[in-house]
């Protein structure tokens, strides 16, 4: 392999590992986020239906009861409205459409942005 074409493999890959190392703090913290905010719905919604009132009263004054509750699954909505669920997964989203581009020049990477040089088919 020619010289030039080495160090553009080698300054891709830095770049490749740079921008997936960058997106894991973010994805880390949106999954912390997110695993507090259904756990508080989970805990929320047992107590919510573990209230023998909540059959007799009115939906809306059924969840005024339970601000835990109703604060939550809001939350968790508001969440998944802005995209949450993508910035959890941002890394990966990355990777997987990296090895996509990669896999017609014969070569993949790793989760962590490493390039893989896949041998050349022989015909």
């Amino acid at each position: 392999m020619e010289s030039s074409a080495c160090e553009d493999l080698k300054a891709f890959e830095r770049r490749l590992t740079e921008v997936v190392c960058s997106y894991q703090p973010a994805a880390r913290k949106w999954r912390i986020i997110l695993a507090l905010i259904a756990s508080a719905t989970a805990i929320g919604a047992y107590y919510w239906l573990k209230d023998p009132d909540t059959s007799i009263v009115p939906f809306r004054e059924s969840l005024f009861n339970h601000k835990i509750f109703s604060l939550a699954i809001i939350s968790l909505m508001m969440l998944f409205l802005v995209g949450v669920d993508n910035l959890v997964i941002a890394p990966k989203i990355i990777t997987s459409r990296t090895r996509s581009v990669l896999k017609d020049y014969n070569m993949s990477c790793d989760d962590t942005g490493k390039l893989i040089l896949k041998p050349r088919p022989t015909n």
